[in-house]
This record gives C-alpha cells, structure tokens and sequence, in this order.
C-alpha cells in the first residue's frame, strides 16, 4: 500500500514558472496576505510562493502532526514549506519571511541549507521571548478563540498613526477568522523556539529587517540575529511597528530587491550606494491593500502568472508609482496622506498613484526637471496654488533651481497671465524661503 503524499499548506503562487522561485512566509495571525504590498514588484522577477500557516487564511490546522498543547514545534511547520516546495518541484529557493514565519526560515537555513539559497528575516527573532507568556496566549486562544488576541493585535502590529488604516482593520480580522487550535498550535511552536545558538550555522546570504518602533521583536532582537549569522546585513526601518510590510511596504520592498539582486534594485532607480539608509527609500502605501487572498478554484494552491512582456499590471504600476510619488513629493508629505486615507478615499488616493504617478511620471520621455517645469505651469494656468506650493517644493527636490523656478514663473506671466503670475511668485518666494530656513515676511 502506497503512502499518501505529505498535504502541502494552502498557498499562492505569482509569477513566471521559469523565474527563480522565492518562498514567503507569514507572522502569526495573518494569513498569505500579509506580503500582499510587495508581490506584484517580487512577481515581476520570481516566482513567489506564499503559504499559510495552519489554521491561518485557507490552511486547516489538522495539517500538523498533533495540535496538542505544546506539541507543535518551529520544525513542525518548517517541514510543511519542504512539503510545499516538494510538490512544485522547488529544489533549492530563496526565503523570506514575516516574524514566525523568519523563525521557519532561519530554521531551514541551519537544518536544510542546501535548500535555502538566500534568507530574509523581516521583524522576527532567535526567540521570541518567555514561553511562559506564549503558552499562556495559547491557553487563552484555546478556551476564549481569537477574539481577545485580535482586540489588542493592532496595538502590537502597527504604530498609532497606522493602526486605523484599512490595510490594519483588514489584518486583525484575518486575526479573527483564525482557527483557535492552528493559532494556539503555533504558539507553542513560538515558546519552543531558540535558535540563538545555532545562528553562526546559517550560511546562505541573509538580511535581517527591523521595525523600528515594533514591541514583539524589538530592535534588539534583529541586531541579535544579524551578529550572530555570518555576513548578515541589517536594516531598521522607522516609523514602523511589527508588521513592517504592511506600514511601510517600499522602504521593506526596497531592503529585499537589493538583497534578492542589486540589479533589480537599481531598476527601480534606488542607488544602493547613496542609500546607506534604506528605511529612507520609496515607500508604498497600503492603505487599499486586501487583507484576503482573491478566491481560489481549489483550497490549496493557486497559480497566478504575472506577464513579463507586455503591459505592466496594475499591482506594479502602483509600486512604481508609489515610488516616483515619495521621490518628488517627499516621505513626509506622503505619510500625511497616507494618514489621512479613509475608506472613502481610498480609491482616489489608489487612482493618482497608479495614473499620475504610475504612468505619467515614471514615462522614460521627459526627465523630473522637464516635468516639474510643465507641472509648475499648469498650476499657475489654473490657479491651484495649494498645488503650486507643494510642487514648488518638488520642484527643488527634482533638482531645478530658485532661480530656474522664477524663470519658469516669469514665462507664465506671459502666456497664462500676470494677475495669475503674481499669485504664483507670492507663493513660490514663501516656499523657497521656508524651505532655506528664512522666518516668512511681515506686514505692516
């Protein structure tokens, strides 16, 4: 008699079957959705498998060997990403992972590391504190559910600006729907979990990411995994609480192209030299982004080839554009209207940056200067001057000068009128001062 085949955890596959394939993993309590924010920019180049861990998104928690209080080990779900990749054929393939998620990871780099041929580890650890506190979360889940671990998830997910999003609310309800028995299950296989010693065993080239304000893996704990595995390279990125991708997805997706391939990296137009801190690099809003998986024909898997030719699909489009935007208007302006993003707008913030920013400024015919200088005109012509402030200011950061500013000014009094003209120079001489540090004039 024949033995059945290993079940493999629900999964997504994006991407060309030919790309080199990249496996990522999910954190606890969120399902494959997590890494939703920087898929379609990975699809374009690999082949990227996520995977649910049991009782999470589509994976019944009966795919572990026992769900039995303390039971469950790290190893445990790690043999159900070998599972996995056995079934699509995956010999050898890069790792990224969330959290628990970079637990199994790590974990397959020191027991399999003919497997693993790179390693990120995204806000995760050696361990992850005291069992005592996990197997204490365990027990409550087990006779309580999910729901009062999903009451206060945000408050550990996400820094307070955030924890309002959409893309936050979405995620703590894929809390919610978790199987009681998969979440506590992988609890346990949190308390169990100590790889410090091991760490100098991992040898595949490996880049440890930070949130810089995340309560569950501090800082602390990611400077530990980058010293203790050999040539690692560590990024914090600010403004960013546990789950990282999803608060500030670019800065995230920018640490894993260099890391994956430099090449790449520099496609996106990131200079990796003069970048030392790349938690200052083009970020991508998330505050549209699903928090579930489109549905799938089958329970387990599901294939979703990302073109390589032809037009650019709209999830790349909007990570392009998401770059560009940060690049001309700045982190900080962005932040703010990524903050201020309600369900209501959500749509029209998505529609400027996949069609403004997406399309119109990444087109390779005019450079940022070029554009700046029609931008500014047209915004005289019409006589939006809250608009005109802020592109002055893109202006300078596109590289034209005060000087080259008033030039252009100048010629919109002639075409688009002096009235219009003498607006525009009152708010540009206020923005070129503010920006050079002068206090703003007096009236008498």
């Amino acid at each position: 008699m024949t033995a059945a085949a290993p079940r493999p955890p629900a999964h997504r596959v994006d991407g060309a079957d030919s790309a080199p394939p990249l496996v990522l993993g999910p954190s606890l309590g969120t399902s494959l959705a997590v890494w939703d924010p920087q898929v379609p920019v990975l699809a374009r180049h690999h082949r990227v498998v996520r995977w649910d861990l049991p009782g999470h998104g589509r994976s019944p928690a009966d795919l572990l060997p026992s769900t039995t209080p303390g039971a469950t080990t790290v190893a445990d779900l790690a043999r159900l990403v070998l599972n996995l990749a056995d079934a699509l054929g995956l010999d050898a393939f890069a790792y990224a992972g969330v959290s628990l998620g970079g637990a199994v990871g790590a974990w397959l780099a020191v027991h399999h590391p003919e497997r693993v041929t790179s390693l990120a580890l995204v806000c995760s650890s050696a361990r992850f504190g005291e069992p005592e506190s996990w197997r204490e979360r365990a027990a409550l889940v087990r006779a309580e559910g999910t729901g009062p671990v999903a009451d206060v998830a945000a408050a550990r997910w996400f820094t307070p600006a955030f924890a309002r999003a959409p893309a936050a609310r979405a995620l703590t309800e894929d809390l919610r729907a978790a199987d009681p028995e998969g979440y506590a299950a992988c609890c346990d296989a949190l308390a169990a979990y100590d790889l410090r010693a091991d760490l100098p065993r991992v040898t595949a080239p490996t880049l440890v990411v930070a949130g810089r304000d995340d309560p569950a893996t501090p800082p602390r704990h990611a400077r530990e995994l980058a010293d203790g595995i050999p040539g690692a390279s560590l990024t914090e990125v600010g403004h960013a609480a546990h789950l990282a991708g999803v608060e500030r997805p670019g800065p995230v997706l920018a640490a894993l192209l260099a890391h994956l391939s430099p090449a790449l990296y520099t496609d996106y137009g990131l200079e990796i030299a003069s970048a030392p801190d790349i938690a200052s690099a083009p970020d991508i809003a998330s505050a549209t982004v699903p928090a579930t998986a489109p549905a799938a024909p089958t329970a387990q898997s599901v294939a979703a080839p990302v073109e390589h030719a032809g037009p650019v699909d709209a999830g790349a489009r909007y990570a392009e554009g998401m770059a560009v935007r940060r690049a001309v208007l700045g982190d900080d302006h962005v932040d703010r209207a990524i903050a201020r993003t309600t369900d209501f707008t959500a749509p029209f913030q998505d529609f400027i940056t996949r069609y403004a920013w997406g399309e119109i400024w990444t087109r390779p015919g005019l450079d940022r200067r070029a554009r700046s200088c029609v931008t500014l005109t047209a915004l005289v012509a019409r006589g939006h001057l809250e608009e005109l402030a802020m592109h002055v200011r893109a202006a300078l950061r596109n590289g034209l000068s005060p000087e080259e500013i008033r030039e252009v000014l100048l010629q919109t009094a002639v075409y688009c009128g002096v009235p219009a003209a003498n607006s525009a120079f009152a708010v540009a001489d206020r923005v070129l001062g503010e920006e050079a540090g002068q206090p703003p004039p007096t009236t008498g």
